[in-house]
C-alpha cells in the first residue's frame, strides 16, 4: 500500500509540473514552433540521368552536424523526409559507387515544406562515408547510444527466423538454440521498445517464433541511460517490427518454405488524415525431425570406510515439433498538433514437444525409456499511449498504460519400461497478469541542454498450478516503484554529456503451500554517464559508465519439479537475489574510405552472479541430480569487441564482428575461484550484387567454448547461404538459401562436475551430455511489397527489468 501512495504521490507531481509548465516550461523562455514541414526531392545519376533507387539519404543539423532525420530513395529516385522541424540542414546522399553528396537545406516556420527539386550525384569508386550499404540499402547505422542493424535491408533473411537475424547483428553472440548473449552478458530483449510475453519464459524459443521477415530494425544499446529500466548487464536490444505509421497504405507478405521449417508473414499499414492503423500476422512451423541425445550422470559418494557408486547412461531421440502463429493491431490518431494517442494489441500464442525413447543402462542393467513432452505459450499484450506536446520545441509529456496476460503449460509423461520406477504423468499451469502505468517529461532549457524525469510503478502477479502435487503450488507477486532524472548538455562544440539517475523499489511476496509466505525487498539506486566527442573524419569517441540489475524471472524462481526426465530433475529457486553490475566502456567510432569500423574495450563487475548447478540427490534408494539455480559468487569481466564492414568493389560487402571476453568467478564465504578463462566469437559475411537484381550471401559463426562454475561446453561452428532474385519491379523477390549444408547435425557437448560435502559424506557428481541437433537445412522464399512504407517509432512502455532463462523450453512452464 505504501509503495501505490508513493507512486501515486509521484505520478501527481509529475502531471501538475505539466499543468504548470506547458505554458513556457521551467525556464519561461521563448517558445519555438512546433510546425513541422516536410522536405522532398529527386536522386538522378549525373551522367545518365536515370532515377537513383534506394540511395541513402540522412538530414544533418547544421549546427551541431547530428542526423535528426532519414530515408532511402525510391525506384523512381524520389525521397519525401516527414516530420522536419524548421531549422538549417545538411542532406547528406551516398550510395555505392558514387561520391557522397552534401546539399544545404533551409525550412521555416512559415514555409516549413522545401522541394529542393533534382539533385544529381556523380560515379567514384568512394563509397557511403556515414552508413555501410549491402547490394542497396543500408545495412548498419552507427549512432552515438546504438548500433542498427536494419534487417528490412539485408535480403538474405527471407526464409528464416528472428534467431537467424540476430546471428548478423553487431556485439551478439548467438548461440544454436538461440541463446543471445550480448558482450559476454545477459542481455534484455524488447519488441518496439516494449516486453512482451513471448519473451518471458524463454527468449530462445520466442525468437524461434517471429518471422525475419516482420522485423524492420534491430537496435543494440550497450550503455542505456538512467532513462531505461535497469535491467540486462550487458545491455538491451530492441526488435523493431514492420508494423508501423505509414501514408497511404502499403504491406509486404512473405511465405518460406523449406526442409527445417516454414514461415509466413503479412503485414498491412494505412493512414488517411490524422488516422493511421497496422496490423500483421505470422506463423512458424518446424517439423519434426530426431535429434540424438547421448547422457552419461556417475555419482560417486564416500562416507567413513565405505564408498558407493551409481552409473546412469542413455542414448536416446526426440522427435520435436515446434508450431506458432502471432497477430497484432495498431491504431494512431492525432487530435490535434499537440495531442495524440495510439493504442497497440499483439497476441502470440507457440507451442513445442513431442515423443522421445532412449535406452537407459542403470548401474548396469538395462531398461527402456518412453516420454512426450509438451508445452505451450499463449500471451496478450495491450498498451494505450498518450503524448502531449507545447509550443516549445522538444518539451513533450507521455503516460503509458500497459496490460499483459499470459498463460503457459508444460505437461510431460515418462515411463521406464521393465523397471520398478514408478511412471510420472504431470503437468504445470502458470498464469501471469501485469500491470504497468509510465510517465515521462522532457524539457530542452535550449538547444543544448535537456532535462528528462519520469516515474514508473510494474505490478506482477503470478500463479503456477502443479496438477498432482499442491505443495508445489507457487504464487508470486513482484511490484517495482521507479523514478528517473536525466540531464545532457554540451561540454564544448565538439564534446557532449549525458548523466542521470534512476531508483527502483522492489517489492516481491512469494507463496508456496510447503514453506509459507516469504518476503524480498530491496532498494537500488542507478547511475549512468556518457560522455562523447567527435573527432574530424566523422569519427566518434565515447566513454560511459552504468549500473545494472538482473532480477530472475520466474523460469528462475518457480519451485516446480520438472520430472520429464525422472534421474534429472529441473526446478527453480525462489530466494534467489537480483545480480548487480557495474559497466564502463571506451568506445570508438570510424568511416574510413567508405568502411565502418567500430571499436571498444570494456570492464563489467557483476555481484551475485546467477548460475545453473546440479547438486546429487538421493529419493528411494536412488543417486539423482537436481539442476537449479543459484547466486555463485562475484564476476569481473574484461572484453572487447570490433565490428568491421568493408567494399572491395561497389557491389561486394565484407563484414566481420569478432568479441571477446573474459570469464572469472570467484566467492571468498564459499573458497569458490574458476580461475580465467577467455571466451571469444566470430562472425563473418560476405555479400555480393551481381546486377539484375542478383545477390548472393555466405555467412559463418563460430563460438567458442563457453564456462559455468561447474563445467564448460564445447566450440560450435555453423555456416550458410543464400541466393535472391529482385522480381516484378523490384516490389518483389525470389530466393533460395541453405544452413550447414554439408552436416546434418550440430554437435553440442557440454560437461559439467560438482563435488559437495555433507558432514562425514562427500559426493563427487559428473554428468556429460552429447547433444546431437539437426541443423542442416534447404529452403525457398517469396515476398512481395506494395505501397510505400514510412517508418515512423511511437513512445512505448518499456519493462526491462527481469532476467531471462535462455535454456530452451524454460524450467517449467511460468511465463511473466
Amino acid at each position: 500500500m505504501k509503495k501505490l501512495l508513493l507512486l501515486t504521490f509521484i505520478l501527481g507531481l509529475f502531471f501538475t509540473a505539466h499543468a504548470q509548465f506547458t505554458g513556457g516550461g521551467f525556464g519561461g523562455g521563448p517558445k519555438k514552433s512546433t510546425v513541422t514541414g516536410r522536405i522532398t526531392a529527386t536522386i538522378l545519376d549525373s551522367l545518365t540521368k536515370k532515377p537513383i533507387d534506394y540511395a541513402t539519404v540522412s538530414l544533418v543539423n547544421a549546427k551541431d552536424n547530428k542526423s535528426v532525420n532519414g530515408g532511402v530513395t525510391d525506384e523512381k529516385g524520389k525521397l519525401t523526409l516527414q516530420n522536419v522541424s524548421p531549422d538549417s540542414y545538411k542532406l547528406m546522399i551516398g550510395f555505392m559507387g558514387y561520391k557522397t553528396k552534401s546539399v544545404l537545406v533551409t525550412t521555416t516556420p512559415s514555409k516549413p515544406d522545401n522541394n529542393i527539386g533534382t539533385i544529381y550525384i556523380s560515379s567514384t569508386e568512394n563509397r557511403l562515408a556515414d552508413v555501410q550499404v549491402q547490394g542497396t540499402k543500408a545495412v548498419i547505422e552507427n549512432k552515438i547510444d546504438r548500433m542498427v542493424y536494419n534487417a528490412e535491408a539485408d535480403g538474405t533473411n527471407a526464409g528464416g527466423d528472428a534467431t537467424d537475424v540476430m546471428r548478423k547483428v553487431p556485439m551478439l553472440s548467438v548461440d544454436v538454440d538461440g541463446n543471445v548473449q550480448l558482450r559476454g552478458g545477459a542481455v534484455r530483449v524488447l519488441i518496439n521498445g516494449k516486453p512482451s510475453g513471448t519473451m518471458a519464459s524463454s527468449v530462445a524459443d520466442a525468437l524461434k517464433m517471429i518471422p525475419a521477415e516482420q522485423i524492420k530494425s534491430v537496435e543494440v544499446i550497450t550503455s542505456p541511460s538512467a532513462k531505461y529500466d535497469a535491467e540486462g548487464s550487458g545491455g538491451i536490444i530492441n526488435i523493431i517490427t514492420k508494423k508501423s505509421n505509414a501514408q497511404g497504405v502499403s504491406g509486404t507478405v512473405n511465405v518460406s518454405a523449406g526442409t527445417r521449417q516454414n514461415n509466413g508473414a503479412f503485414n498491412l499499414t494505412a493512414k488517411t488524415g490524422r488516422l493511421s492503423v497496422n496490423t500483421s500476422l505470422g506463423t512458424n512451423l518446424a517439423y519434426a525431425q530426431d535429434s540424438r541425445v547421448l547422457f552419461e550422470n556417475n555419482t560417486r559418494t564416500d562416507t567413513i570406510g565405505q564408498t558407493t557408486v551409481t552409473n546412469i547412461v542413455q542414448d536416446g531421440v526426440s522427435k520435436w515439433s515446434r508450431k506458432g502463429y502471432n497477430g497484432g493491431f495498431g491504431a494512431d490518431y492525432d487530435f490535434n498538433a499537440y495531442n495524440n494517442v495510439s493504442t497497440n494489441l499483439k497476441y502470440n500464442n507457440f507451442s513445442n514437444g513431442g515423443p522421445g525413447s532412449a535406452d537407459y543402462v542403470l548401474n548396469g542393467m538395462p531398461f527402456k525409456n518412453r516420454s512426450d513432452m509438451d508445452m505451450g505459450f499463449n500471451n496478450f499484450d495491450w498498451n494505450v499511449d498518450y503524448k502531449h506536446t507545447t509550443k516549445k520545441e522538444g518539451e513533450e509529456f507521455t503516460i503509458s498504460g500497459q496490460l499483459s496476460s499470459g498463460r503457459n503449460t508444460t505437461a510431460f509423461q515418462n515411463e521406464i519400461i521393465g523397471s520398478s520406477f514408478p511412471a510420472v504423468n504431470n503437468n504445470n499451469t502458470g498464469k501471469n497478469k501485469e500491470y504497468t502505468i509510465q510517465t515521462d517529461y522532457t524539457y530542452p532549457f535550449n538547444k543544448s541542454t535537456t532535462l528528462e524525469v519520469g516515474a514508473k510503478g510494474i505490478f506482477r502477479n503470478i500463479n503456477s498450478e502443479f496438477s498432482n502435487d499442491a505443495n508445489q503450488d507457487f504464487e508470486y507477486k513482484q511490484d517495482v516503484a521507479s523514478a528517473y532524472g536525466v540531464i545532457s548538455f554540451k561540454l564544448s562544440k565538439k564534446i557532449n554529456f549525458k548523466g542521470g539517475l534512476r531508483s527502483e523499489y522492489t517489492s516481491i511476496n512469494f507463496n508456496t503451500v510447503k514453506e509459507g509466505i516469504q518476503k524480498n525487498d530491496y532498494f537500488n539506486l542507478f547511475p549512468s554517464a556518457i560522455i562523447s566527442q567527435t573527432l574530424k573524419g566523422n569519427a566518434t569517441l565515447k566513454l560511459s559508465y552504468n549500473r545494472r540489475v538482473q532480477r530472475p524471472s520466474l523460469a528462475y524462481l518457480n519451485p516446480f519439479r520438472n520430472e520429464s526426465d525422472q534421474f534429472n530433475i529441473r526446478q527453480g529457486e525462489p530466494t534467489l537475489s537480483p545480480e548487480l553490475s557495474d559497466n564502463f566502456e571506451l568506445g570508438y567510432s570510424t568511416f574510413i574510405k567508405g568502411s565502418v569500423i567500430n571499436a571498444s574495450v570494456f570492464y563489467r563487475r557483476t555481484g551475485g552472479v546467477i548460475e545453473s548447478s546440479i547438486i546429487p540427490l538421493k529419493e528411494n534408494g536412488f543417486e539423482k541430480t537436481l539442476s537449479t539455480y543459484i547466486n555463485v559468487g562475484v564476476a569481473q569481466t574484461y572484453g572487447a569487441n570490433v565490428f568491421a564492414s568493408y567494399n572491395p568493389k561497389p557491389k561486394w560487402t565484407l563484414m566481420t564482428n569478432l568479441g571477446v571476453n573474459t570469464y572469472e568467478v570467484s566467492n571468498t564465504q564459499t573458497g569458490l575461484s574458476t580461475g580465467t578463462f577467455l571466451n571469444y566469437n566470430i562472425f563473418g559475411r560476405s555479400a555480393y550484387g551481381f546486377g539484375k537484381g542478383y545477390n548472393f550471401e555466405l555467412f559463418g559463426v563460430v563460438n567458442s567454448p563457453r564456462r559455468t562454475y561447474q563445467g564448460k561446453t564445447d566450440a560450435m561452428v555453423f555456416y550458410g547461404a543464400s541466393f535472391k532474385k529482385d522480381i516484378l519491379n523490384k516490389k518483389g523477390s525470389i530466393g533460395i538459401n541453405t544452413l550447414n549444408p554439408f552436416t546434418r547435425d550440430l554437435h553440442i557437448k557440454t560437461v559439467n562436475n560438482s563435488v559437495t560435502t555433507l558432514g562425514n559424506k562427500t559426493s563427487t557428481l559428473y554428468q556429460s551430455t552429447n547433444i546431437y541437433y539437426p541443423l542442416r537445412s534447404f529452403g525457398v522464399n517469396f515476398s512481395y511489397s506494395f505501397g510505400k512504407l514510412k517508418f515512423t517509432e511511437k513512445k512505448k512502455i518499456k519493462n526491462d527489468d527481469v532476467k531471462q532463462d535462455q535454456q530452451q523450453g524454460g524450467m517449467g512452464g511460468v511465463q511473466q
